[in-house]
């Protein structure tokens, strides 16, 4: 009932209700906040009362960056870092709090590292390397793969500057790639891996260096080990990083890639699988 105040009903006249809940509990302190469907904003209350500036998720790894302004960090953290915790508990979500000048220093360093990274890969100088980085570009695949008019409009641009840059982009790509092809041959990772949609060449190297080589292997995965896991252990929560962590791979990739590796190994068939979905269909209609 949108009319209610949820948090007025639980405390109550002149706060009389959870008064009477904390004499029961011996004085033990009860903070009543609001639930929300969105997790920013479940978050940001249960930070409550720290004034929160801006939040950042990363849902596929039930994780956010809260950015509170300088003189309320040690509200939002709490004592001993209660708050944060009890926060971190209450939402099931890993809350990591940075102050506005600790967000400023890390864009900072991140727009020196992706215009090194240009000046490097593209050998161009620091003005052109700085100019990318600043118009929001943040890898060289984004650089060789974009639409060349988004970069020949950037002013002081051209088309012929756009397709040079895109030139060098994709050479400096092609040059990787056969650096990763050479190293994953010589950790013994077969060509099959690649019939599995999605991995990459620079995956396959790092997969060779966890032992994995054939489709069969990569059929033993289970998708936490390729992202990660937690688990939750006394109010804190332990992170186990996934085989393939750093590359980006979301947990429904992870799913579909063993799944299509468990298809091309034999160990389920599409007929299997196909009564499957339609049991989990039949559970869901139930």
């Amino acid at each position: 009932d949108s009319s209610i105040d949820p948090v007025g009903a639980c405390v109550g006249m002149r706060g009389s209700r959870v008064q009477a809940v904390v004499g029961e509990l011996q004085g033990e302190k009860i903070d009543i906040i609001p639930w929300s469907p969105s997790a920013a904003s479940f978050i940001v209350n249960a930070l409550q009362p720290a004034e929160v500036a801006k939040v950042v998720l990363d849902e596929d790894a039930e994780r956010i960056e809260v950015v509170v302004p300088d003189d309320q960090l040690s509200l939002a953290i709490g004592r001993r870092g209660q708050n944060v915790r009890l926060a971190s508990q209450l939402t099931g979500w890993d809350i990591d709090i940075l102050t506005e000048a600790e967000e400023s220093e890390r864009r900072q360093k991140e727009f020196v590292e992706r215009s090194t990274l240009f000046m490097e890969a593209l050998d161009v100088d620091e003005m052109v390397g700085q100019v990318l980085a600043s118009e929001g570009f943040t890898s060289v695949e984004e650089v060789a793969y974009v639409d060349s008019g988004e970069i020949a409009s950037i002013d002081g641009f051209d088309e012929d500057t756009a397709s040079e840059i895109q030139t060098r982009a994709r050479e400096y790509l092609e040059k990787i790639e056969a650096e990763h092809d050479a190293k994953r041959k010589a950790l013994g990772v077969k060509d099959e891996l690649r019939e599995i949609p999605g991995i990459t060449t620079a995956m396959m190297v790092t997969l060779g260096e966890d032992g994995v080589k054939t489709i069969e292997d990569f059929a033993g995965y289970a998708a936490d080990d390729l992202i990660g896991w937690k688990e939750r252990k006394d109010g804190e929560t332990k992170v186990y990083p996934g085989v393939l962590a750093s590359h980006g791979v979301s947990r429904a990739d992870a799913e579909q890639m063993v799944l299509a590796a468990r298809l091309k190994a034999g160990w389920i068939s599409e007929d299997e699988l196909a009564a499957e979905a339609a049991s989990a269909d039949e559970a869901v209609g139930a």
